[in-house]
């Protein structure tokens, strides 16, 4: 029992000391370039550190494996996602030096079907999303102690708070936005220069892709994330709330 308990403490000494160094390096580092932030977080967490892609487009994947070749790359099949995000990640493992992690839940389609009834999506969104994209990615996040992630704060009002740098308390893991500042014109502006892989959805469009039951495409000046879960007053999944 004594030992358990030292076990314990030492992890809860650890991790309110990641959490103070997320706290301090999302101050300090508010003004740094994505470059920087990524070679911070590559300098503090080494191997401990990933990288979670949706296959929107492969702009933070760029970024990260010029700083740090073969990076893992986590990415979430759902088993209802567009052939053209199935067809981006296979795409982003071929072109770019990443070790790419294809992370499924533990049901199948078919499988979720037979507990909870066909199209949970319709009637169930949120727990869709929990049981298809939240618990399979707290899984793979298991053995990092830090996660790279694209969120930016123009994306939508939900994401406008944003730091480049915090403390994932669901988790317990450092979480790093390196393009939370960019703006679209940046993100655009970043692909013409470097001919970054983009999701083709993205013609077609579709301003934020997530799986293809839920996802529509919107008119220009809408707001990006309405074409996410329409119909139902949601417009995250989970994963970052």
């Amino acid at each position: 029992m004594s030992e358990r308990r030292t076990i314990e403490e030492q992890e809860r000494v650890a991790s309110a000391e990641l959490e103070a160094l997320a706290r301090r390096a999302g101050e300090e580092l508010e003004e740094a370039s994505a470059e920087e932030i990524i070679r911070w977080a590559v300098d503090q967490f080494g191997d401990r550190l990933c990288l979670a892609s949706s296959m929107q487009d492969a702009v933070l994947v760029h970024l990260a494996s010029r700083v740090r070749p073969g990076i893992d790359v986590l990415f979430l099949d759902t088993g209802y996602h567009f052939a053209e995000t199935i067809g981006t990640r296979d795409a982003v493992e071929a072109v770019y030096d990443v070790n790419l992690i294809t992370v499924r839940p533990e049901l199948t389609v078919a499988e979720q079907d037979e507990r909870y009834g066909p199209r949970l999506y319709e009637r169930d969104p949120d727990r869709c999303c929990a049981l298809r994209k939240v618990a399979p990615l707290n899984k793979a996040l298991e053995p990092y102690d830090a996660w790279l992630t694209g969120l930016r704060r123009a994306e939508s009002p939900t994401r406008a708070n944003t730091k480049v740098v915090d403390w994932d308390a669901k988790r317990g893991k450092v979480k790093i936005a390196p393009i939370a500042r960019w703006t679209d014109d940046d993100v655009a502006a970043y692909v013409a220069e470097h001919g970054v892989l983009l999701n083709p959805l993205l013609m077609d469009g579709y301003a934020s892709i997530g799986c293809a039951p839920c996802t529509r495409r919107v008119a220009a000046g809408e707001d990006p994330r309405s074409g996410r879960w329409a119909g139902f007053a949601k417009t995250e999944c989970g994963i970052h709330t």
